[in-house]
């Protein structure tokens, strides 16, 4: 009994070591993950700084013309600060940027849309620029908002439409094989329907997780995506940083 003791004891003595020890290097692990986060932070931050002061010289050949449209994607906790919403396309518009898509998947900044305009020095709404056929390269800046709602409903349109067409043609008697609908037929169902903006060049997101957050995908089939943290943290350094870099790649297409 005394030996059977014993070994049980050795067992609970062996296993509660090995549980400090991977307690120590999980622990230790976590250590250099966070230093090593922490270090990129410290980085992002200084150059950010050089890059705002304008002492990194090449980010002040900033070709913001070969953005055509750029979209930008806000977490919808993050859209209740205004004030941090507003500074970003104050720097936006400032840069240059001429025509901009604001998301969030709740839409609340829709209902903030005519404020954030009259906001703007020179700036107008996508569907007023549309609406009055005014053509694109304007001066102004157009700013079009949108949500995941509108996604939703654009594609149920589509697809009614595209299924209207089809019984229609059944009604006419016209032979058909089992229909199987395309992405190009898709497609043309939204255009036909107004549903298919323009496809941002490059799609910018502030918020904590890296996803687009429901951003219509149809509309990012060739959409260069940036993640950008938490807007809370945004630095017009950082803003500049990724605007010069989409500008200076080389894209192929198919």
């Amino acid at each position: 009994m005394d030996l059977k003791h014993g070994v049980e004891r050795v067992h609970r003595l062996i296993d509660m070591i090995s549980n400090i020890c991977l307690r120590l290097l999980w622990h230790f692990l976590h250590l250099l993950v966070s230093l090593w986060y922490l270090n990129v932070g410290i980085v992002q931050m200084i150059e950010s700084y050089l890059v705002s002061s304008g002492l990194l010289k090449r980010y002040n050949a900033l070709d913001v013309g070969k953005i055509q449209y750029l979209a930008i994607v806000v977490d919808s906790e993050d859209t209740y600060k205004f004030s941090k919403v507003l500074q970003l396309l104050k720097w936006l518009e400032a840069i240059g940027v001429r025509h901009l898509c604001l998301y969030d998947s709740k839409g609340v900044l829709k209902t903030f849309k005519k404020t954030i305009v009259k906001s703007l020095k020179n700036a107008m709404l996508f569907e007023e620029a549309v609406e009055k056929d005014l053509p694109l390269d304007e001066k102004k800046m157009t700013l079009e908002f949108t949500s995941s709602s509108d996604g939703k409903g654009a594609i149920t349109e589509a697809a009614n439409l595209l299924f209207m067409k089809y019984l229609k043609s059944a009604k006419a008697g016209v032979e058909q094989e089992e229909q199987l609908f395309t992405e190009a037929q898709m497609d043309e169902a939204l255009k036909a329907l107004g549903h298919r903006g323009p496809e941002p060049d490059l799609l910018l997101v502030y918020g904590p997780v890296r996803c687009y957050l429901g951003f219509s995908p149809w509309r990012i089939r060739y959409t260069e995506i940036v993640h950008m943290g938490p807007l809370q943290s945004m630095r017009y350094g950082s803003l500049i940083k990724a605007l010069y870099k989409f500008t200076t790649v080389c894209q192929n297409y198919g």
